[in-house]
This record gives C-alpha cells, structure tokens and sequence, in this order.
C-alpha cells in the first residue's frame, strides 16, 4: 500500500503563513496518471554530510633570530687544503713511483758508498806501496854511500901510500928537491878541472873538496870519486866529478917527475 502527501496549491499561502496540512490519501484513489508518476520517481538521493570544520592553526609568531657562534677559522684552510687521505692498504702509481725512486736512490747510494770504499783501499795500498819504494831508495843510497866511503878510504890509503913511494924514488934519484914542480902540476890540474866545470849557486867560493883520481900515463882518467872532507852537496859533488872527465886528457907533459896513477888533488871552488 502506497502512501502519498498531497500538498494541495491552495494550502501554499498558509504554508507561507507559517502552518502544513497533510492528509494521508489512499494510491488507489488516484488516478492513473498520478500512480505512474508516484511510481516512476526516483528514490530520493540520501544527502552527503557536510564535511567537519577544520581547525586552523593560530599563525605562528616569527621567533628571534638566534645568533650562532662564529666558527674557528685558525685551522680551516689546513683543513680545507688537506688532501684526502689515503687507505694504508691502497698504492696509487705515484705512490709506486715514489717507492722505486727510493730504491733506486738507496741502491745509488750504496753504490757510491762501495766505490768510495774501494778507491779508499786503493789509495792506501799505493801509499804502502811508495812507502816501502822510498824506504828501499833510502837504503839503497846509504848502501851506495857507504861503498863510495870505503873506496874513499882504500883510495886515501893507496894515494898516501903511493905518495910515499914516489917522494922515496925521488928522493932516490936526487929529484926529492923540486919540490916545485908539484905545486905547479897541482895547478894546472885545478886549472883544467875549473875550465870544465859550472859551479852550482849552492857551492860557495873557495869551497874544498877533495878528489880522488885514477888515471893513466898520458892523463887519461879512469875513474874519480869524492873523497873526504868535501863541504859539496849532492848536486855539487856529482857536477864536479863530471868537471874532471871533461877535462881529460890531463896535464902531463912537463910533469912526467911528479906523475901519479893515483891521484889526491885537493879542489877548491873558484
């Protein structure tokens, strides 16, 4: 059974007075028409409910601004230019580079280190060396010196010897007297020696030496040698002994009386 309001047009002017009539009216009282249209309406739509007020937030008050304190910028460009470090296990190839320069400059090293050591040795196995060569040249001088002084000696002995010889022949022969005939020969030997010879600067004027001399009939020398007492050094005696060779043959012609094979002849520098 279908229930319907009928609001009738007339009841609108005391709806807008304020009062509603509703009469319940049976369906099958109305009319065909009416039945179809109460039919055909579609079902009322229920009503969306209104969404619920928002609260809106009271607007936020701008807080002061809070003074933040000055950062430390002592060490910040140490920090800023610091190069990332790099994990102990990890080699970059400037690393590896770097490795093998230190290798090759220890192993320099090492090398430089070796030749100094063995030039070191070297240096001194030649001192040794021209140590043991200047002691043996020093000996060999005194051994020379020596035997020059022992044949000094034996020659001394021999030229006083053959001296005594000749004063005794001559004194024999009733020549003992011309005694100046040795002076003169002894003269002209200084003479010819002193032609031959250029005194060294280191040989003072009227320095003695005294010479032995070993000579032939005719004055032909055979050998000389520097006998004692002699003020010359090396150098001196070795050129006045060349003096005498040079001078060779010596004085004899006229001196045939005082002519000795041995000969002592005391020099004295010019």
């Amino acid at each position: 059974m279908l229930f319907a309001m009928w609001w009738s047009r007339q009841a609108r002017p005391q709806e807008a007075a304020g009062g509603m009539n509703a009469d319940v009216v049976d369906v099958g009282m109305l009319s065909a028409a009416m039945q179809r249209t109460l039919r055909d309406r579609p079902e009322p739509v229920a009503a969306e409910p209104l969404p619920e007020p928002v609260a809106v937030p009271p607007e936020a008050q701008p807080r002061p601004q809070e003074l933040l304190p000055r950062p430390d910028t002592t060490d910040q460009e140490a920090v800023v230019d610091a190069p990332t470090p790099v994990k102990a296990t990890e080699t970059t190839p400037q690393d590896e580079k770097h490795r093998q320069e230190q290798v090759d400059l220890t192993q320099q090293r090492e090398h430089q280190a070796q030749a100094q050591r063995e030039q070191a040795l070297q240096d001194q196995r030649e001192q040794q060396l021209a140590e043991i060569r200047r002691q043996r040249a020093a000996a060999g001088r005194e051994a020379r010196l020596a035997q020059e002084r022992l044949s000094q000696l034996e020659a001394a002995r021999s030229g006083s010897a053959a001296e005594e010889s000749a004063r005794a022949d001559a004194a024999a022969s009733g020549q003992g007297s011309d005694s100046g005939l040795r002076g003169r020969y002894a003269a002209a030997l200084q003479e010819a020696i002193r032609a031959k010879w250029t005194r060294p600067d280191s040989i003072p004027s009227g320095a003695p030496c005294r010479l032995i001399i070993r000579q032939r009939v005719g004055g032909e020398v055979v050998d000389v040698q520097v006998g004692s007492p002699c003020s010359y050094d090396e150098q001196g005696r070795r050129s006045i002994e060349a003096a005498v060779l040079k001078a060779q043959p010596l004085p004899y012609a006229g001196f045939e009386p005082v002519f000795d094979r041995t000969l002592i002849l005391n020099f004295r520098a010019p």
